[in-house]
C-alpha cells in the first residue's frame, strides 16, 4: 500500500513540473509572440520577469502590462499491439500582470503575478493506463517582487523573491486491469502548497543597437504537507481493511533552476531580432521522497536529465499604430526513456509563435499572440510501475500538441 501510495506521489511530482503535461512557456503577450525571448529585450513590464534588471531602461515611468490565455492541449495514445486508444483534450487559462515604477533615475521597482503551472490533464476514467493517472488539476500563482538598479547608461543588475502557492489533485487507479480492486482509485489532494525561490539577473548595453542580458532563477521545492489521501470505488472485500483508510502525506516537490543568456540587435530603426538560450537543471529529478503519516519514508527514482531551449524572435514596427512579432523555439525533453509516462506525455518540441500590437495612443496598446507547440510522435513507456512485487511497463505511440492564443494590454507615463 505504502508502495502504491509513493507512485502515486511521483506522478503527482511530473503533474507540478510540467503544467499538467505540458511545459508550455506563457509569460507576456509581446514576448510569447516573439518566441519567447525576452531576456535581453526591453518593451514593456514584461521584463519584470524575464530580466528584471532591464526594468531600469523602460522609457515611461510607470509601466503595467496584463494578458490572458486560452491553452487547448490535446495528446494521443496508441498502443497497436494491444489496440488501445486514447486520448486527452484540456484547457487552461494562464494569466500573467506586471508592473514597474522608476523610484529614482537609477532605481526602479517592479511586481509579476503569473501562472507558471496551471493546466490539467483529464484522461478516461478506468482507461489502460488508469493504474498510472486518471487526471490532474494544477494550479499554482507566483508572486515576484524586484528591484533593479541602474549602473550607468550601459549596465544594471536586478532581482528579487519568489513565492510560490497553489494545489493540487490527483486521481489514479489502484491496479491494472484483471485485479480485485481494478476500477478502486485514489484521489490525493494538496492544498496550501507554497514555496520560496528568487530571481536575479543583469544587462549590458555596449551599443546603442545591442543589449546582452543574463538570467537566473533558482530551484523552487513545492511543499505539500499534510495532504488527503482518499479511496474511493473499493469492492465490497476492501471496504473495511485498514490500508484504504483515508490517510496524509507530505512531499517535496522540486521544481529546477534555470538560467537564460541572450543577446537583441536593433538591426534597424523597425527591425529588432532577439535571441535567447535557456538550461534548465532538471537533473533535481533523481529522485522523489514521500512521507506518510505511519513515518514511512520512501524513495522513488525520477532521473531526468538536464534540458535546453534555444529561442528566435523578431519585432518589426510597421507604423506608429502596428508592431508586429514571430519567433519560433525548440524545447529538449527531460524525460529519459523508460521513464515516460501519461501525465506528462511530454518529449522534444517546436514552438511556432506570433503576435501584433495595436497602438490605440501614446499610453495604450492592446497586444495579441498565439502559440503552436507541436510535439515529435514519440513511443515510449514507464518502466517503474510495480504491482505484486513484479515491474510492469505501460507504453505506446504519444502524439501531443498545444495551441494558444493569447490577449493583453500595455499602459505607460
Amino acid at each position: 500500500m505504502r508502495k502504491l501510495l509513493s507512485l502515486t506521489l511521483l506522478a503527482l511530482a511530473g503533474s507540478t513540473a510540467f503544467a499538467g503535461g505540458y511545459r508550455v512557456s506563457i509569460q507576456g503577450q509581446k514576448q510569447l509572440a516573439m518566441g519567447h525571448t525576452g531576456v535581453a529585450v526591453v518593451n514593456s513590464a514584461e521584463v519584470a520577469f524575464f530580466n528584471p534588471a532591464g526594468m531600469a531602461y523602460l522609457d515611461n515611468k510607470f509601466n503595467v502590462s496584463v494578458g490572458g490565455n486560452a491553452l487547448f492541449a490535446e495528446t494521443k495514445f496508441q498502443n497497436s499491439q494491444y489496440n488501445w486508444t486514447a486520448s486527452t483534450s484540456n484547457l487552461g487559462t494562464p494569466f500573467s500582470v506586471y508592473a514597474t515604477y522608476r523610484i529614482t533615475d537609477w532605481l526602479t521597482a517592479g511586481l509579476a503575478v503569473y501562472t507558471p503551472y496551471g493546466s490539467s490533464v483529464e484522461w478516461d476514467q478506468n482507461w489502460e493506463g488508469a493504474h498510472l493517472v486518471n487526471n490532474i488539476d494544477l494550479q499554482a500563482i507566483f508572486v515576484q517582487p524586484t528591484i533593479s538598479v541602474r549602473m550607468g547608461e550601459h549596465f544594471s543588475i536586478g532581482g528579487g523573491p519568489i513565492y510560490a502557492t497553489g494545489s493540487v489533485m490527483f486521481n489514479r487507479n489502484l491496479a491494472t486491469p484483471g485485479n480485485l480492486s481494478e476500477n478502486a482509485d485514489v484521489t490525493l489532494d494538496g492544498k496550501g502548497i507554497t514555496a520560496w525561490g528568487y530571481n536575479v539577473g543583469m544587462m549590458f548595453n555596449p551599443t546603442e543597437k545591442v543589449r546582452l542580458g543574463l538570467n537566473y532563477r533558482s530551484e523552487i521545492i513545492m511543499e505539500a504537507r499534510d495532504g488527503d489521501a482518499t479511496f474511493g470505488e473499493l469492492p465490497v472485500l476492501l471496504e473495511n481493511d485498514p490500508r484504504f483508510a483515508p490517510t496524509t502525506f507530505n512531499a517535496d516537490l522540486p521544481l529546477p533552476a534555470e538560467v537564460t543568456a541572450g543577446l537583441s540587435v536593433q538591426v534597424s530603426e523597425k527591425l529588432l531580432l532577439a535571441f535567447d538560450y535557456n538550461y534548465a537543471l532538471w537533473d533535481v529529478y533523481e529522485a522523489l521522497t514521500v512521507e506518510f503519516a505511519s513515518g514511512t519514508t520512501s524513495v522513488n527514482p525520477r532521473n531526468y536529465q538536464n534540458a535546453s531551449t534555444y529561442r528566435l524572435g523578431a519585432q518589426y514596427t510597421a507604423t506608429e499604430k502596428f508592431t508586429f512579432r514571430a519567433g519560433w523555439y525548440f524545447d529538449e525533453s527531460p524525460v529519459q526513456d523508460g521513464y515516460f509516462a501519461p501525465e506528462t506525455p511530454r518529449n522534444d518540441s517546436m514552438g511556432f509563435t506570433g503576435g501584433l500590437t495595436y497602438q490605440v495612443n501614446k499610453k495604450l496598446g492592446i497586444d495579441f499572440s498565439f502559440l503552436y507547440l507541436h510535439f515529435d510522435e514519440v513511443e515510449n513507456s514507464y518502466d517503474f510501475y510495480q504491482e505484486n512485487g513484479n515491474f510492469l511497463p505501460f507504453g505506446g505511440t504519444y502524439k501531443s500538441s498545444v495551441f494558444s492564443p493569447g490577449i493583453g494590454i500595455t499602459y505607460g507615463f
